[in-house]
């Protein structure tokens, strides 16, 4: 039977504050696992803190509503154990670029065959608003008593050179476009980073949805807004790394790009590269049976629940004579 986007529609109750951008992520979440056309329990979802960490509770698919910053270590334990699964990690730019700064890099490292999707407002937006890690040097919104005297980080710069081999930004507020980032996002063969520009209308009073659309600075000519966020597809922008010679110049080239932030702000894909071997493959090369036989789907004990494990002769090896 075909899976519509309200198959993934779960009956828990949304709190989120009206005009949040997480409700835009979760309808192209939504949107993304029906046209891939993924049953939901083919999918697993994990979180960490914060509003965007109650995506699974709204999401119809297997979920996990982790620690404060410890998402990605819980989603590997859950894809190297299964990796017939469609992992998703999705989390706040404070809880992943935050507390859980060294597992977005340390994963990196391994280009394990999953995706990583921040929700980036500038703001800790559950704990009223504080400067969260990607939040400008120098801002101050609503709930700061002073400027942002910390300076911050660039997302896309830091998956590049951490080894992620899909680097994206979208833009919260454009559902459609978000959807397209997140299907070549999850159908990469290899670790996935979209990073979502989102508004946060009750703390982030500077990146709203209207600074995004341009409200701020009409045409002079039309009178009409002209958007801040632009498709890196309609310039002509390459992504994609066609032979190993050519991936330090196109890492070099989307840091450049990430590095444009004002009254243009581009979105799309960044960076792309399948020549580098996921972790799962590097695993199959000395475990030839892994993808068959992975641990998730492996008996751990008898029928009558005794474990197959024979420890015998280890215990025969620490025998004290």
């Amino acid at each position: 039977m075909a899976i519509k986007a309200s198959d993934y529609r779960s009956d828990v109750h949304n709190d989120w504050c009206p005009g949040c951008g997480n409700f835009g992520i979760l309808s192209a979440l939504q949107m993304t696992l029906a046209e891939l056309q993924l049953q939901p329990h083919q999918v697993a979802i994990f979180s960490g803190i914060g509003c965007s960490g109650k995506t699974p509770h709204f999401a119809n698919a297997n979920g996990v509503h982790t620690l404060h910053g410890r998402a990605v270590p819980f989603a590997t334990g859950a894809k190297l154990a299964n990796p017939q699964l469609e992992v998703i990690i999705t989390g706040g730019d404070g809880d992943g670029l935050g507390i859980g700064m060294g597992h977005f890099i340390s994963v990196g490292r391994r280009n394990i065959d999953m995706t990583y999707m921040i929700h980036d407002n500038g703001v800790y937006g559950l704990t009223k608003g504080q400067a969260s890690p990607t939040l400008q040097l120098g801002l101050k919104t609503k709930a700061l008593p002073a400027p942002n005297m910390t300076g911050a980080v660039n997302p896309i710069a830091l998956a590049l050179v951490a080894g992620y081999t899909f680097v994206s930004r979208g833009y919260s507020y454009d559902v459609r476009h978000l959807k397209e980032l997140m299907k070549k996002a999850i159908t990469h063969k290899g670790l996935a980073l979209v990073d979502i520009l989102q508004p946060c209308p009750t703390y982030n009073d500077i990146n709203t949805k209207e600074w995004y659309s341009g409200e701020d600075r009409p045409d002079p000519k039309t009178g009409k807004p002209v958007p801040r966020c632009y498709p890196l597809e309609e310039t002509g922008y390459d992504p994609v790394v066609h032979t190993p010679d050519e991936d330090a110049k196109k890492i070099d080239q989307a840091i450049e790009k990430s590095r444009e932030w004002g009254d243009r702000i581009p979105v799309g894909v960044f960076y792309q590269n399948e020549l580098t071997p996921t972790y799962e493959d590097r695993i199959t090369q000395r475990m030839t049976d892994y993808r068959m036989k992975p641990p998730a789907k492996q008996s751990i004990s008898t029928d009558t629940g005794r474990s197959r494990v024979n420890l015998a002769k280890m215990f025969e090896d620490l025998r004290v004579i």
